[in-house]
């Protein structure tokens, strides 16, 4: 059996690979889409921070619109076919509680998340979202298993 290697991923980067990996990454308001491919043990991962590109500056996976695209066609050039992907979806906490509340980017990115999984086709298995704590995940891409666990005082 190969032994998975750990990854940790950065907000506004994303990882696909066909070798498994533990792949860890820290969400507040941040989404994480886990992607996985049941037939061939694919998995990819993206963390944005913000849910649409608005054109200036340097189109970036930090934000969802540019994330899912580019996890969705780095997903295909490693071998899979879209109709074998499952999608996991975690994170858009609302971790400040102050006045940023009234932009509600966790809740932008949680509904951003999800329109674009429905539009791609592709069923979400399983979502932990929202809130008012963040979350550690730790992606296995062999198997398609997440772990998740709360963080920080919900306060």
């Amino acid at each position: 059996m190969v032994e998975a290697k750990p990854y940790f991923l950065l907000p506004g980067a994303l990882q696909v690979s066909r070798e498994p990996m533990l792949i860890t990454t820290i969400l507040g308001s941040c989404i994480s889409v886990c992607l996985w491919d049941r037939k061939k043990n694919i998995g990819g991962i993206n963390h944005y921070m913000l849910p649409h590109w608005n054109g200036q500056g340097l189109a970036s996976p930090k934000y969802g619109n540019i994330a899912m695209d580019k996890l969705l066609s780095l997903m295909v050039r490693a071998g899979s076919e879209k109709k074998d992907l499952i999608a996991k979806v975690f994170g858009g906490a609302q971790v400040l509680q102050n006045n940023v509340n009234i932009f509600n980017i966790g809740l932008r990115n949680i509904e951003y998340a999800e329109e674009s999984i429905k539009n791609a086709g592709i069923p979400i298995a399983g979502q932990s979202t929202g809130g008012l704590t963040g979350r550690k995940i730790i992606f296995n891409t062999a198997s398609g298993e997440i772990r998740m666990k709360y963080v920080g005082n919900g306060k």
